[in-house]
């Protein structure tokens, strides 16, 4: 099917066509609980700990982050204020996962024998990735020919912020396997499918304003760059559970959604009058409270036993 036949698809199919497709792999994770047969990493060849880690993270990583970029046939035809308002939104997820992160730093730092040391993890984690990428982005800017900004720019630098934080999701991941739990592993991919859906249309967001699209191989690329580092944490997890290299991840992740933050406001500050409109600031305070819900309400239910058959 070619990208003119997608977007002649009605507007509600374009709108709901992700959900469905989310629905079904949730549906199939939830009936044939794929990991109960997990048992503890004890005597298993490194070969075998490293294409299980893999398997598992591809699921809980790049799938959802695929199936959330469906929506980018929906996305693209918003007039300029709707698609500013959805870039808005994606901002308020990045912000929730940034606290969120912020505050898996603290814990882990309180596990730390050396108060100064997680504290220069942290600082140099945070500030040393945020003026990289601010020099970074501004040598970009200065070699553009153009005065137009590259969408295609930002959302790579979205992916590459989300997939900082991914690593720290597949360190979760890593440790569950290795300690043999297969129910939290079940627990970590739920949530992280959940969570993860929403990294997609939080990448394409910026790329939607773009009067062509992108070649696919770019959206190919992005979500690798997305959701594939839940292997790579998964990985790290399974043979080096270390809180000082987690605080890294996460801090690494934080000072790259802080540049990210910028870029996104400046990218809807270029065509419009103001970046916090009233539509902005709702959608904004919408994506936070969607990934509040996703990323704890659900995961409660799921702790007790409603999403996960027994």
């Amino acid at each position: 099917m070619t990208a003119r036949s997608i977007d002649d698809l009605p507007r509600w199919v374009l709108a709901v066509g992700p959900v469905v497709v989310l629905t079904a792999v949730f549906g199939l994770l939830y009936l044939t609980s794929p990991f109960s047969g997990i048992d503890s990493a004890d005597g298993v060849s490194t070969v075998e700990i490293v294409w299980t880690v893999t398997i598992i993270g591809a699921i809980a990583g790049i799938i959802p982050v695929a199936i959330g970029m469906l929506w980018f046939p929906f996305i693209r035809n918003l007039e300029p204020r709707y698609l500013h308002a959805f870039m808005a939104l994606a901002a308020g997820v990045l912000v929730f996962i940034a606290i969120e992160m912020i505050e898996e730093i603290v814990e882990y730092s309180a596990v730390v024998d050396s108060t100064l040391t997680s504290g220069t993890v942290a600082v140099v984690g945070v500030g040393g990735t945020f003026a990289v990428m601010y020099v970074a982005s501004k040598w970009r800017q200065n070699k553009m020919a153009s005065q137009d900004k590259s969408g295609l720019h930002i959302a790579y630098l979205v992916a590459l912020a989300l997939g900082l934080h991914s690593i720290g999701e597949g360190l979760g991941i890593g440790v569950a396997y290795v300690q043999g739990d297969a129910s939290l592993v079940m627990l970590l991919v739920l949530a992280f499918v959940m969570h993860n859906v929403m990294e997609g249309p939080t990448i394409v967001a910026a790329v939607a304003r773009e009067r062509e699209t992108p070649p696919v191989r770019h959206f190919a690329m992005m979500g690798v760059i997305a959701g594939a580092p839940v292997i790579l944490g998964g990985w790290v997890g399974s043979f080096a559970n270390s809180p000082l290299l987690a605080m890294l991840f996460y801090a690494i992740a934080v000072g790259a959604i802080i540049q990210v933050l910028i870029e996104v406001a400046e990218l809807i500050r270029f065509d419009a009058e103001a970046v916090l409109s009233r539509t902005n600031t709702a959608t904004f305070v919408g994506g936070f409270v969607l990934m509040f819900f996703l990323e704890d309400v659900l995961t409660e239910f799921v702790l007790e036993g409603w999403l996960i058959p027994v």
